[in-house]
């Protein structure tokens, strides 16, 4: 008879951490044990202002009671319940909501389990559409330098972020990118939309001309996040939407870090004037209380492949827990907290009084460039000759000893804090990160 080993102590050991310096974390670790509001709480009962929302996504703050009782209600009732040829109340109402929120238009929503699921998802319901439309050699995938897209292969292949891609050899076949748009020559330390880099979008007509009638889709960020705070020029979306509506191509947003009203409207989208054909999201949809991805298609899309199918299964996608109960209830309660509290008002709202304090960084020793929109700031500092990234993360580990989290992406200190932010709040963190970057050299 099998019997279990006796517990191991409780050490570092054994949890191979994601995205991590695994070496340095495990000799100096900083924990969190407890969260709340605007702050999380290390072992010792020490507060740190949440200055990144986590990863992103506790738009409404930590610890909301309204998401912890919907998911432990939840939880009573029915813990799980396949979502394959099967269906729970719950999830159909879950998307409800969503389409409730979404662009006019993309009202059918396909649930994952991560912004990484929802990109590969879009771009095979793309492949799906064109070849359900009679394009089935529209295989090509068109994404971005410095695009991040998530660590699936579809999502890492469309990505531009060499250091995600380098020790996992080839990606997809068929996929080709359009240069970024970061331009500081021309746009440094701009407040909101660069004037500059419309014509960046006109690569894509170039791509048109090398690669004929074989693109699916373009997938792009609004505002790209984790490469560094990368603000999209004036007319640049509007651009990319014609050439697609042109050209036969579907355009599809990746709104994982846009959505829920980071940019003080429900969705980018809507903040900056342009409708996608396909909308990726997660993180902001249940607030990170439990995870769950989801995407957002037209319904010319949805109606293409399911009725130009044979009778029987029409996309041949989904995961185990694509819908699951537990997050279906937290994204139901995530979305009436993000209704009744008006987070998106909130976050413009404040969003001036946001800019100006990013920007009063500017005369900071090493700082080169300064871009936010919305409740997102990346302040870009002068890398350490050989040393690439040490310099933001040695501030980035001060702040956080100094009672502030932020998170920086090479050389970049990225900042997305809670939607519920208030001005003292806003004062501790860019005062923090200031005296953060005044002390590290």
């Amino acid at each position: 008879m099998n019997e279990m080993s006796p517990s191991r102590p409780n050490n570092l050991d054994s949890f191979w951490m994601p995205f991590s310096d695994n070496r340095h974390f495990k000799g100096t670790p900083r924990m969190l044990a407890r969260a709340e509001g605007m702050s999380y709480f290390t072992p010792e009962g020490r507060e740190v202002l949440d200055g990144t929302a986590g990863l992103w996504c506790c738009n409404a703050g930590h610890g909301r009671r309204e998401i912890t009782e919907a998911i432990q209600k939840q939880a009573a009732v029915m813990d799980f319940a396949p979502t394959f040829q099967l269906g729970h109340p719950i999830a159909f109402e879950a998307a409800a909501r969503v389409a409730e929120m979404t662009p006019a238009g993309l009202d059918k929503v396909f649930f994952t389990n991560s912004g990484s699921e929802s990109a590969d998802t879009a771009l095979k319901i793309a492949l799906a559409y064109q070849r359900a439309r009679g394009q089935a050699q529209r295989v090509r995938l068109i994404g971005r330098e410095r695009g991040y897209h998530g660590v699936g292969f579809g999502g890492m292949s469309v990505g531009g972020i060499g250091g995600n891609r380098k020790q996992f050899g080839a990606m997809l076949p068929y996929v080709d990118h359009l240069p970024h748009t970061h331009d500081p020559a021309r746009n440094a330390f701009t407040k909101g939309q660069p004037e500059h880099g419309v014509e960046l979008a006109n690569r894509l007509q170039d791509l048109v001309a090398l690669h004929g009638d074989t693109i699916a889709a373009v997938m792009v960020e609004p505002v790209a996040g984790s490469t560094g705070v990368l603000v999209p020029p004036k007319g640049y979306l509007e651009r990319l939407r014609e050439i697609c509506d042109a050209n036969g191509i579907l355009l599809i947003y990746d709104e994982v870090i846009t959505g829920f009203g980071r940019l003080g409207t429900d969705f980018g989208a809507e903040r900056l004037g342009v409708t996608p054909d396909i909308m990726t999201m997660a993180k902001g949809l249940t607030n990170a209380a439990v995870p769950m991805g989801a995407v957002a298609t037209s319904n010319e899309i949805y109606d293409t492949v399911v009725n130009n199918s044979a009778a029987g299964i029409e996309l041949f996608h989904g995961y185990t827990y694509s819908g699951h109960p537990l997050a279906s209830a937290a994204a139901i309660a995530t979305l009436a907290l993000h209704r009744e509290e008006d987070l998106p008002g909130r976050a413009r709202a404040i969003e001036p009084y946001w800019q100006e304090a990013a920007h009063s960084l500017k005369s900071a020793p090493g700082v080169v460039d300064i871009r936010d929109f919305g409740l997102i700031a990346g302040i870009e500092l002068a890398p350490r000759e050989g040393k690439p990234g040490t310099r933001a993360m040695d501030i980035f580990r001060k702040c956080f000893d100094d009672g502030v989290l932020v998170r920086v992406t090479g050389d970049i200190v990225a900042l997305s804090p809670p939607l519920i932010i208030e001005k003292p709040h806003v004062d501790r963190i860019f005062g923090t990160l200031s005296d953060a970057i005044h002390a590290i050299h």
